[in-house]
């Protein structure tokens, strides 16, 4: 499994930007990547950072080149 400095890397040389661990963390709960919310979330039913729109097909292309989507 990809780490998230790998994804990172990947979208930053392919798309041109860094995306935050938080907006990965998002992409992936919300394709059911994730198995738990993280113990250092700050808020349990919401997202203090969500991924913008315009940033999500960047990550998930990202997370299909590592396997992790189809």
């Amino acid at each position: 499994m990809a780490t998230y400095r790998e994804i990172q890397e990947w979208v930053r040389q392919h798309h041109g930007f860094v995306p935050e661990t938080c907006w990965i963390a998002h992409v992936k709960a919300d394709r059911g990547l994730t198995k738990a919310v993280a113990p250092n979330r700050l808020a349990a039913q919401g997202r203090a950072r969500p991924c913008p729109p315009a940033k999500r097909a960047a990550i998930e292309s990202a997370l299909r080149r590592f396997g992790l989507l189809r």
